[in-house]
């Protein structure tokens, strides 16, 4: 299991100079990745996401990309001049139809029109894939370090969710003592002064009903087996995030029922402090991978 935090740095030589990448993740529910690159790495940013859509599944990244010396040789690039040419005359459409914008005007943007001759191509992906590579294996040592303290801090959330599930499975059969005493002392008021006697039969019916009514063995059933189900992910190796992220959703709605069904004090106090476990365990979900 591993966080979606963490940070990565790696770097690779290439023409007597070298590029830096700097990866940079945190959770988020689905994969996105934010590119940070120098114009010379403008049309590289298609492959390094790709590259990292094999490596990490979930999150989100901010990959920064840096070039230190002399890496490639370059050249005017036609298309990049014409993109940025109908760029400029949308926003000048946009803000001041009818303005003039001469062709001249690229050359304000000279460092944006020049791109990697053929010849670079290959050993500056190369030297792209070499440090994103040593970037992104950083990254995971750090998430995988943190991954496990985060799996200690939910087995430990879990082990509490039981203890109250426990506590509450054990108050049950007194639970409902009490109820059937409240209800014989309130039908016997009721029936003071007028002449009328406590039909047991009648009562014994009752209390079944409400005993049935404020019967939560299906629920701590079910709450179990989603704790087991929860446990059992956290030793599984890949993204659980997801998953976890479901049953906590499930569980929640095993603990909403369980407070709608306890007539209790103290059971109702038990699901209070079992539904903020919950709220804890999900709030640490958000950032597993």
């Amino acid at each position: 299991m591993r966080s979606m935090t963490g940070i990565g740095v790696g770097t690779a030589s290439l023409k007597g100079g070298r590029l830096v990448a700097e990866l940079r993740s945190l959770n988020h529910r689905f994969f996105e990745v934010r590119l940070r690159l120098p114009p010379e790495l403008q049309d590289h940013g298609a492959f390094l996401e790709q590259e990292l859509r094999q490596k990490i599944s979930r999150g989100r990244l901010d990959l920064g990309v840096r070039l230190e010396g002399t890496l490639t040789t370059q050249r005017f690039s036609p298309a990049r001049a014409h993109a940025l040419y109908l760029e400029l005359a949308s926003l000048r459409d946009e803000l001041t139809p009818g303005a003039e914008l001469p062709i001249s005007t690229l050359a304000q943007f000279s460092e944006w029109l020049s791109a990697p001759t053929e010849t670079d191509t290959a050993p500056l992906r190369q030297a792209l894939s070499a440090a994103l590579d040593h970037a992104t294996r950083a990254l995971i040592a750090m998430q995988a370090d943190e991954g496990a303290r985060l799996r200690a801090e939910l087995l430990s959330r879990i082990e509490r969710a039981r203890a109250t599930a426990k506590a509450i499975a054990q108050l049950c059969p007194e639970a409902v003592a009490q109820q059937e005493m409240r209800l014989r002392e309130r039908v016997e008021r009721l029936l003071a002064g007028t002449g009328h006697r406590l039909d047991p039969a009648r009562l014994a019916m009752e209390v079944a009903l409400l005993a049935d009514k404020s019967d939560v063995t299906e629920e701590l059933v079910r709450l179990r087996s989603h704790l087991d189900q929860f446990e059992a992910l956290l030793s599984q190796q890949g993204p659980v995030g997801r998953r976890l992220d479901f049953l906590l959703q499930e569980l929640a709605r095993e603990a909403n029922t369980l407070g709608s069904k306890c007539q209790d004090v103290t059971m109702s106090h038990l699901v209070v402090e079992l539904k903020a476990d919950l709220e804890r365990l999900r709030e640490q979900v958000q950032n597993v991978e």
